[in-house]
């Protein structure tokens, strides 16, 4: 409401007390804080003064900063959290598959805290989806940190995308420049996966209705987590598999090719030995991962800077031919990884684009034999079916 004030031009608005704060994050309008109706009537008649809400914005923004999880936190799985790292720094989505308390909620907990910190026009999109479905904290005047949104599999299609009577932002938007984790992946149903693709295509969302039609913003990483098989543990040294062929083969094709196409990353997250749970080895930082999505991220900003895009995962087909020449010895390696290992033709390009962000956080202007070979590595639902 301050912004659509100051948009039109107006000088200021009258607020109860308790927004005045949030209203105030908006600079170049008046905003007045007022306890009830009664002293609202008596300043309008010249009888009190209500003095203009301020706050430091750069405090504020600064004070958020903060989360309460760390990737120091998380023993071995050193390729998912190379593979995070990664999906970090190139803004790509991911998926990771893995048998139950193998640590995928864990690290999907810990996405947000390794990607680039909010700027103030990112606070202030995200803070407005949430003042609008009356979910923002009391007493906080501005999201600073990036949303981790994580909706059980049983939500609906209007829960995910947002609706009802007056259209409320549905989880797509309250993850808006940050992360939408999707757990048992799935237990979905198939029509609610499938109102995904439009939002993951175009960063927003439009809800219509009879009377009006309202957009919503909805640029997120998306962020999935499933099981091998319905038992859980299928390729699981361990344990034994209880699922049949079809079974299995039924339980991956829940996921339709159109939204995997729209996933850059696939994960393998197998189950710990105790002396991985048990070590004592010091962790990597969240903090430290974070300089280094930093740094190829400002690679990519200067790529793009003429462009409509801001991020490898964001790649069309003319770019990815433009920014992701290979060489030879790559090309012999992409045709085996397509004809040996039976790749569909839809992970040569995902390949190709996730490539380009590991020569990125390698500082590479050239993408190189093993940025590919690596890259490889995380297609593997693209595989032949077992």
């Amino acid at each position: 409401m301050a912004m659509a004030a100051k948009d039109l031009g107006l000088k200021g608005l009258i607020l109860p007390q308790e927004n005045a704060t949030e209203a105030a994050v908006v600079k170049g309008i008046e905003v007045l804080g007022a306890k009830d109706l009664v002293e609202v009537v008596r300043f309008l008649n010249g009888e009190i003064q209500l003095e203009p809400q301020e706050v430091d914005v750069e405090s504020l923004f600064s004070q958020g900063e903060q989360y309460d999880v760390d990737f120091r936190d998380v023993r071995g799985q050193h390729h998912a959290k190379r593979a995070l790292e990664i999906a970090a720094a190139g803004g790509h989505n991911v998926i990771m598959i893995g048998p139950p308390g193998s640590g995928k909620t864990m690290l999907a907990r810990r996405l947000p805290t390794i990607l680039p910190r909010m700027t103030f026009e990112e606070a202030i999109e995200t803070t407005k989806v949430y003042s609008v479905a009356g979910l923002l904290p009391e007493k906080r005047a501005l999201i600073s940190v990036r949303p981790f949104r994580a909706p059980h599999h049983t939500i609906s299609d209007a829960g995910l995308i947002g609706g009802g009577a007056i259209p409320k932002p549905g989880e797509v938007s309250l993850a808006t420049n940050g992360v939408l984790f999707l757990d048992e992946f799935p237990e979905f149903r198939k029509n609610v996966l499938e109102v995904l693709r439009q939002p993951m295509e175009d960063g927003h969302v439009t809800i219509s209705r009879a009377a009006s039609s309202i957009t919503y913003p909805a640029r997120f990483m998306l962020v999935a987590a499933m099981n091998p098989c319905p038992c859980g543990y299928y390729g699981d040294p361990n344990r034994t598999c209880t699922c049949t062929l079809p079974q299995l083969l039924r339980y991956r094709s829940r996921i339709s090719g159109p939204l995997l196409d729209r996933i850059d990353l696939h994960v393998e997250v197998p189950a710990l030995r105790y002396r991985e749970l048990a070590g004592e080895d010091p962790q990597e930082g969240s903090e430290e991962i974070r300089q280094r999505v930093d740094r190829a991220r400002e690679i990519q900003r200067r790529r793009f800077e003429k462009l409509k895009i801001h991020c490898n995962a964001q790649m069309t087909t003319r770019h990815i031919r433009k920014f992701c020449q290979i060489d030879d010895q790559s090309r012999k390696l992409m045709e085996m990884a397509v004809d040996k290992l039976g790749m569909s033709a839809r992970a040569y390009g995902r390949i190709l684009k996730i490539a380009r962000t590991i020569a990125d956080l390698e500082g590479s202007l050239e993408i190189k034999v093993h940025h590919v070979s690596e890259a490889i590595q995380y297609r593997c639902l693209d595989r032949q079916s077992p």
